[in-house]
């Protein structure tokens, strides 16, 4: 596939500047990528911290191995799915991906961490996998959803419109260690690294959850706020 021509106006970097806070922001959003284009790689990819790539058509993310010091991706509105992982980016602190295709948390999730383990700001509104009133989830999905995505990154701040708070965060580490996961593996089906390491969606993994959390329902009464 040949690069797309990319309009000048759009590319929001100044060159030669690095040392420029604008010189580090690339958008690239509203531009009917289906990929990042090799050239835009290869010329911004040194110093690029700040990346928009909303609204295209993207669906895979390997490119962004180039990008050695982004802190923030903006990926919104992308036909994105649980199949598309990031590659290391330890430096990332913010990603956006609401509005993409993600129906499955595992094992996005868990690789997700391991390619971006200092994330502090998540959003991942408007996916499937992100159970809301806007897409039929009922609010103990959502607490659920939210709670085993805190606990799977220490350092979350601010997950989807809300900040991540002390409570929710000690909520999410006393459900979702190890022990009580392995409760939900039934004698001779398979070990707890099965469960992990399958697609599996988020309402199929709820409905495993429902007679555990039943009893150990979270008092939600401040978790939300």
């Amino acid at each position: 596939m040949t690069d797309p021509t990319i309009p000048p106006e759009v590319i929001k970097v100044t060159e030669g500047q690095p040392d420029n806070d604008d010189s580090t922001k690339l958008t690239l959003a509203y531009e009917n990528l289906y990929e990042l284009p090799r050239t835009i790689v290869e010329r911004f990819s040194d110093y690029i911290k700040y990346l928009d790539i909303s609204h295209n058509k993207i669906t895979c993310l390997d490119a962004l191995v180039h990008f050695k010091h982004l802190t923030s991706l903006i990926a919104d509105h992308n036909p994105i799915t649980e199949n598309c992982f990031l590659p290391p980016l330890p430096k990332l602190d913010l990603l956006w991906l609401n509005h993409c295709k993600i129906s499955s948390l595992f094992p996005w999730v868990s690789k997700l961490k391991e390619s971006c383990p200092n994330l502090q700001h998540l959003c991942l509104m408007g996916n499937p996998a992100a159970p809301s009133y806007f897409n039929g989830g009922t609010f103990y999905e959502y607490l659920q959803y939210r709670l085993f995505v805190i606990s799977q990154f220490p350092s979350l701040n601010h997950l989807d419109d809300r900040k991540v708070t002390e409570d929710q965060r000690a909520e999410a580490q006393r459900l979702y260690k190890r022990p009580f996961f392995e409760r939900i593996i039934k004698p001779g089906s398979g070990s707890f690294s099965q469960l992990v390491h399958s697609s599996v969606t988020w309402s199929g993994f709820q409905n495993k959850l429902t007679t555990l959390l039943g009893k150990d329902k979270p008092n939600d009464r401040n978790l939300m706020i």
